[in-house]
């Protein structure tokens, strides 16, 4: 057994708590998808509270490269914390030029070792926000009990993320034009948090609806044959979104030196064509998904 592996397993065991090394120190298990290999991989990190949120440093104990993870969070920036006996997703977004300074700055304050890590190295030491992703209070079921609580929880998060890039990009696009402006190009890497955030959004939405032309659907069709033309619709409907979504990807890859307009016109088609699908499945379909228990059960017994 790895050390990393013996850790995770004595902090699963003890709620959070482990001993030796990193006894008293505070711990949390970050689970990402591989870049290369698509495979979930879990590592036990230290981490720093600023407001509420937390921060991992890549310090690799100084080493000369970034570690694995951080590489796997800038192509997969959608994860799993495990504090405690606490567990959430959250949304990787690596800091970039004055806020990772001042953010590094705190880290150190609290934790100096990280300060001698990037005394060890020249390469600058990531700082990355895990950002909870849960909904606001008050929206999505309180109690996942059926298939159509799975459904709106899902639907709530992506409206969610959604809403939240619009947000970014507002701010993203006034501090551009305020440097430009002021005779300077905006700083590397200003895009970086709304990157994130949209891979994030792009890579469930993509997950979601190829789960249910895969199965839910295919399922739900052969028993109700009289809902052809709605299954049909929605089939439509994600080609759509998927080509919307892909036209957005091919802009937010140059984020820096897209046309504002452009870039706002895109995200407002994507978030009307979306809500409108959404709205269209839950209209559709929750009547039908409420009869089915989530999780499913075991098999009936013959």
């Amino acid at each position: 057994m790895s050390f990393n592996q013996s850790v995770i397993d004595e902090f699963r065991a003890n709620q959070g708590k482990v001993g030796g090394y990193f006894e008293g120190s505070d711990l949390l298990l970050l689970t990402v998808t591989g870049a290369k290999s698509g495979e979930e991989r879990t590592v036990p990190l230290g981490y720093v509270r600023h407001d509420d949120r937390l921060l991992v440093i890549g310090s690799n104990l100084g080493g000369p490269k970034h570690p694995d993870w951080y590489h796997n969070v800038l192509a997969n920036p959608l994860v799993q914390v495990e504090i405690g006996a606490d567990s959430f997703e959250a949304v990787a977004v690596p800091a970039e030029g004055e806020r990772r300074d001042r953010l590094f700055a705190h880290v150190v304050a609290e934790e100096p070792g990280y300060g001698e890590y990037q005394e060890n190295t020249s390469r600058v030491l990531p700082v990355v926000v895990l950002e909870r992703s849960d909904p606001a209070p008050g929206e999505g079921p309180a109690e996942i009990r059926s298939l159509a609580d799975k459904l709106v929880e899902v639907h709530v998060w992506l409206r969610g993320q959604l809403r939240h890039v619009s947000g970014e990009v507002d701010a993203y696009f006034a501090t551009v034009a305020a440097h430009r402006g002021e005779g300077a190009a905006p700083a590397p890497g200003l895009g970086l948090q709304i990157r994130q955030h949209c891979l994030a959004f792009c890579q469930t939405l993509e997950i979601h609806h190829t789960g249910e032309d895969a199965h839910m659907f295919p399922a739900l069709a052969a028993q109700n044959p009289h809902l052809k033309d709605v299954f049909d619709r929605l089939r439509t409907e994600h080609v759509t979104v998927a080509r919307l979504q892909h036209e957005l990807s091919v802009l937010l890859a140059d984020i820096s030196g897209a046309d504002p307009e452009r870039f706002r016109k895109e995200l407002a088609r994507m978030s009307q064509e979306l809500n409108a699908h959404l709205d269209y499945e839950e209209e559709s379909l929750l009547p039908l998904l409420s009869e089915i228990p989530f999780p499913p059960g075991p098999p009936a017994a013959a």
